[in-house]
């Protein structure tokens, strides 16, 4: 059997790793004014946050096209057996519904099945990292599928903001909570669950909040997988992973990557997040 796996941007996952794995990232857009970018085609991760930082504009984002889905999944179709599309979820994003007409308007002679995994970055990409390898070692339709959803009950995502500006500009909370958080001079933390982004704690300091990520991952261990993600701050991502590594299967590591653009909109420089997948539970 050949399941292809098609996953989106908001996913984070590093282009190396989506190759190796045969993973298609359908790129979201990115607006600053009237220029338009395509996530991490041509609009890399660093170019973004220095445009986010430097520029005068804000950026904002949009959902793939239904046509761009289209395409992708006719081109995959051929030689395909399936298509497992494995999207952020629809409670934060459009692009689930472009996915979803897409597979219906679609000339193909496979099926498309569309997965909404209730998560965003890592938590997407964990998903679709599963969904892959259960292809890749020969599983069908149904398996692949199950796979995807069985990591969905698995997956955590969770963040910590230097500020709440980003989210306020990006029209993810109102002006007054923005303001209060920032004169208080909190750092929030987030967690998304059951497809939302809802608060994980406030701290006074950044080492709190760091601490508080860290606690945050030893609630779900064991972990099968692990991804330490960041918008600029890349040395606090990597001590960060070297301490949760005891928490990992066997002599596996954490990777540590950056927030792409489309994430980047709302969390804004400085964030540093973890996207995590829980093992199995053994019998």
């Amino acid at each position: 059997m050949v399941i292809k796996i098609v996953t989106d941007s908001t996913s984070d996952l590093p282009s190396d790793l989506a190759e190796s794995l045969g993973i298609e990232v359908v790129p979201l857009n990115v607006h600053f004014g009237t220029d338009v970018y395509k996530d991490r085609v041509n609009l890399m991760p660093d170019k973004f946050y220095d445009m986010l930082v430097n520029g005068d504009v804000f950026p904002s984002t949009s959902q793939p096209s239904v046509g761009e889905f289209v395409d992708v999944y006719e081109r995959m179709a051929s030689g395909a057996d399936g298509i497992v599309s494995v999207h952020v979820s629809e409670k934060v994003s459009g692009t689930m519904n472009s996915a979803r007409l897409a597979s219906e308007q679609a000339r193909v002679d496979c099926p498309i099945e569309v997965v909404d995994t209730f998560q965003a970055s890592m938590g997407v990409g964990m998903v679709a990292v599963e969904a892959a390898r259960v292809a890749n070692s020969g599983g069908d339709m149904s398996q692949v599928t199950l796979a995807a959803k069985n990591a969905i009950s698995r997956c955590q995502c969770f963040v910590l903001l230097e500020t709440l500006e980003y989210l306020q500009k990006g029209g993810r909370i109102g002006k007054a909570q923005a303001m209060i958080g920032n004169l208080l001079k909190i750092r929030p933390l987030i967690i998304v669950q059951e497809g939302e982004v809802h608060p994980l704690g406030k701290e006074r300091t950044r080492r709190k909040g760091i601490a508080k990520l860290l606690s945050t991952c030893n609630e779900f261990a064991p972990l099968a997988g692990v991804a330490v993600m960041y918008s600029t701050s890349s040395d606090e991502a990597h001590a960060l992973a070297k301490d949760l590594s005891e928490l990992m299967e066997g002599d596996q590591e954490p990777m540590v990557l950056q927030f792409g653009p489309t994430l980047g909109t709302y969390v804004g420089p400085d964030a540093l997040g973890i996207g995590l997948i829980s093992a199995e539970a053994s019998d």
